[in-house]
């Protein structure tokens, strides 16, 4: 369950975005804005910005814009997502698209990344020229990460090293950005910024493979999603990467590796994904060769990593705990 406190925050999140001074005219356009918004969701990464600067000693309403500028952009990327990966559903419910159209969707998410910095703009502590320098970083990032990701998809020549650079784009890069800013408002030295920004890249490590983990391994019906998805469109995600690693063609003419294993996971990438039906022999054959293993020690000491790295950062305090906690709940979470 959650703090009361975290929840306290999520609530208000929820509530300002419920609040957003949004025209009414052209219903076309606002009307999409306000379903995305209403979806409901984690509010993760607002609740980590708010946290971080009430850590470092900002009131929270001046650091109220930024969470919900961060919310609206991450939102705004889910819109665009969708898009690309031709999804029906977003947290239950139908995506954008699919309710509207492809056009009126990427409309949308352009309103919402200008909304996003319409909210920035209007924090109340901090540097906002610094603010924008860390938001403008990361909005380039993200979106070299997806572009890195869409050429992945046109290349089997794709390392695990490759993958995690991609993900300190695509995933790393908006969390950095949750804390960094968090810590702007603060005013906070440029020493505690450097050690959130490691802390956001170790964070994102671990949530995305955490991520690719619970694709096959997810057990709770809240997970929402059909297990091993990545393996059946044939995505180059970390588990798949990591196989392909431990099964390659050095490794078997060295013995080391089975070659009916090798001979498995390249079928995925040579017919563009896995029958549904192979998807619980892919995930034996992955907990043989200790993929799912090493999955799981790499979140773990990512996640520590990041943990480490936000104690040294953060004075003690109860949002600083707060804050621990969340981590502690990201490397755990099942859904």
């Amino acid at each position: 369950m959650p703090h009361t406190r975290v929840a306290t925050l999520v609530a208000h999140v929820d509530e300002r975005l419920s609040r957003l001074d949004l025209p009414a005219s052209p219903p076309q356009l606002y009307e999409p804005v306000r379903y995305i918004l209403s979806g409901g969701g984690k509010r993760l990464r607002p609740v980590l910005l708010l946290l971080t600067a009430e850590a470092l000693g900002a009131q929270p309403e001046e650091a109220m814009p930024a969470a919900l500028a961060v919310e609206v952009f991450h939102n705004f990327t889910l819109v665009h997502d969708d898009i690309m990966d031709k999804a029906a559903q977003r947290r239950g419910r139908a995506t954008v698209h699919r309710v509207w159209d492809e056009s009126t969707a990427i409309l949308v998410g352009d309103a919402m990344m200008g909304l996003s910095y319409d909210l920035l703009s209007q924090a109340t502590g901090g540097d906002l020229g610094a603010m924008l320098r860390v938001y403008n970083g990361m909005v380039a990032r993200l979106c070299e990460g997806q572009a890195l990701d869409m050429a992945f998809e046109q290349t089997d020549d794709v390392s695990v090293g490759d993958y995690l650079r991609m993900i300190e784009g695509k995933t790393a890069a908006l969390l950095e950005c949750c804390f960094e800013i968090g810590a702007v408002v603060a005013g906070a030295d440029a020493e505690t910024r450097a050690l959130l920004v490691r802390a956001g890249r170790e964070l994102g490590r671990a949530f995305q493979i955490q991520d690719d983990l619970l694709d096959l391994t997810a057990k709770s019906p809240g997970w929402g999603k059909t297990i091993g998805g990545d393996l059946i469109e044939g995505k180059k995600a970390y588990l798949l990467l990591c196989a392909l690693e431990r099964t390659s063609d050095d490794l078997v003419n060295r013995g080391e590796a089975n070659p009916e294993d090798a001979a498995f996971f390249r079928r995925i990438l040579s017919e563009g994904g896995l029958p549904q039906e192979h998807v619980v022999e892919a995930a034996r054959r992955m907990e043989r060769i200790g993929v799912l293993a090493h999955a799981q020690r790499t979140v773990a000491k990512h996640t520590t990593d990041g943990r480490e790295a936000l104690e040294a950062a953060l004075p003690p305090s109860e949002s600083a705990s707060l804050l621990l906690g969340l981590v502690e709940q990201m490397g755990r979470r099942s859904v």
